[in-house]
C-alpha cells in the first residue's frame, strides 16, 4: 500500500492511497476458497466447484464484500500511520477499481486539531469541607415528619383543610351512571386538590355518616372520554373524618424509616446530607474547571464538529428560533466541543479508562 498525503487546507487533507492488484487479488482467492467450501451447486461435489463458475455466480457480490474490506482495513491502517485523528466520518473517492486492476482512492478527511495540554497545570479549583451541624439534622427530621403524618379518627369531627376523609360514592352526568362512576373508601386530604378541582372545597364542614351531593365538572382529560368535561353530581357518603396528628420524633419513628432507632437515623441522614452538599461541591468546582477550558484558544474548530453539536442543541427547536439565534447556539457548540476535545486529549495522554460497572454505578 502506498500512501501520499496531498491538498493540506488547515485541519482538511487528501490522502491518495494505492494499492496493487496482487494485494486485490490474493484477497479474492482467500473469500473464493471460503465460499467453495460451504456453496452447494448442483452437479458438484461440496468444495470442488470450480473458481470460473464461482465467479459467473457471485463474482459481482464477491467483489463487494472484498473491496468494501479493503477499504475499511487500508482507510483506517492510513490514517492511523500518519497520525490523523479524524473529525467525523472520512470521504472516500474511488478512483480506480475492479477484478484484474490496481486499486486507488482518495480519503477526504478533516482532522481533530492538536491540543497543548500545558495550559490544564494552571487550572485553580476551590477546595471545600462539609461539616454538617447538628441542627441541620434536626431540620431534615422535622421535614420528614411532617410529611410522615398520622391522622386519628374524631367521631365529632367537623371536616376542615387538613383532615383525612374518607367517603364512597356514586356518580352520574345527566341523570345517567357511567363506567368508572362508583368509589368506596376513597381518601382525601383536604386542601390538596388532588381528586377533581375543587372537589376538596365541597367536603369541608361534612363528618361521619353525612350524605353529601357534590356537583362537579369533570375534567377535560377524564379516563372517561364520553363525559369528560361535562358537570357531574357525585352522592357522597362519609366513612369517617381523621384529624392530623403531630408524629411523636423517637425510636418507634426511625424504625418505621428503616433505622435501627433515631440516633441510627440521625447518623445516616448525616451522611445523605453530607453526600448532598458534596454533590452540589463538585458541580461547582466542575463548573470552574469547564469554565477555565473554554478559554483554551484551539486554532481551529472542525466545521462539521461545529454543525453536529448545533444540530444536537436545536433539536425540537422550530426553524424560526433556531435562525433567530443561530449566533448564540454556534458560540455554545464551540465551547462545549473545545471542552470535549481538550478533556478527551487529557484522558488519552493519561491513558484515563471508564469502565462499563463505573457507568452504571454513576
Amino acid at each position: 500500500m502506498k500512501v501520499t498525503v496531498q491538498n493540506k487546507k488547515g485541519l482538511s487533507k487528501d490522502l491518495k492511497i494505492f494499492i496493487e492488484k496482487k494485494i486485490i487479488d490474493g484477497h479474492l482467492n482467500e473469500r473464493y476458497e471460503q465460499v467453495s467450501k460451504t456453496v452447494q451447486l448442483k452437479g458438484f461435489r461440496p468444495g470442488k466447484v470450480p473458481k470460473e463458475v464461482l465467479k459467473r455466480q457471485f463474482g459481482k457480490a464477491i467483489f463487494g464484500e472484498v473491496l468494501d474490506k479493503v477499504l475499511k482495513e487500508t482507510t483506517t491502517k492510513a490514517l492511523s500511520d500518519n497520525n490523523i485523528k479524524p473529525a467525523g466520518q472520512p470521504k472516500i473517492d474511488l478512483k480506480t477499481f475492479g477484478e484484474d486492476k490496481d486499486l486507488e482512492y482518495i480519503i477526504s478527511v478533516t482532522e481533530l486539531p492538536k491540543i497543548d495540554l500545558k495550559p490544564i497545570e494552571n487550572i485553580k479549583v476551590d477546595e471545600y469541607e462539609v461539616k454538617i451541624d447538628k441542627k441541620e439534622i434536626d431540620k431534615r427530621i422535622d421535614e420528614i415528619a411532617k410529611n410522615q403524618k398520622n391522622f386519628k379518627e374524631n367521631e365529632n369531627s367537623i371536616a376542615k383543610n387538613g383532615d383525612l376523609v374518607s367517603f364512597d360514592y356514586k356518580a352520574t352526568v345527566e341523570g345517567k351512571e357511567f363506567k368508572g362512576n362508583e368509589g368506596k373508601n376513597t381518601q382525601l386530604e383536604l386542601g390538596k386538590d388532588l381528586f377533581i378541582k375543587g372537589f376538596d372545597k365541597q367536603l369541608v364542614g361534612v363528618k361521619k355518616n353525612d350524605e353529601k351531593k357534590i356537583l362537579i365538572k369533570l375534567p377535560e382529560n377524564f379516563p372517561e372520554k364520553e363525559v369528560a368535561n361535562k358537570d357531574a353530581e357525585f352522592a357522597c357518603k362519609i366513612l369517617f373524618v381523621k384529624n392530623p396528628e403531630k408524629v411523636s420524633i423517637n425510636d418507634e419513628f426511625a424504625k418505621n424509616l428503616g433505622a435501627k432507632d433515631l440516633n441510627d437515623l440521625k447518623s445516616l441522614l448525616e451522611k445523605q446530607i453530607n453526600q448532598e452538599f458534596k454533590n452540589s461541591l463538585n458541580m461547582i468546582s466542575k463548573k470552574q474547571i469547564l469554565d477555565q477550558i473554554e478559554k483554551y484558544k484551539i486554532s481551529e474548530i472542525p466545521q462539521n464538529l461545529i454543525e453536529q453539536e448545533v444540530k444536537v442543541l436545536t433539536e425540537g427547536l422550530k426553524e424560526e428560533d433556531i435562525k433567530k439565534k443561530g449566533k448564540e447556539f454556534e458560540k455554545k457548540a464551540i465551547q462545549r466541543i473545545k471542552v470535549g476535545l481538550v478533556l478527551n486529549e487529557f484522558g488519552e495522554t493519561n491513558n484515563i479508562k471508564i469502565e462499563e460497572s463505573e457507568i452504571q454505578a454513576e
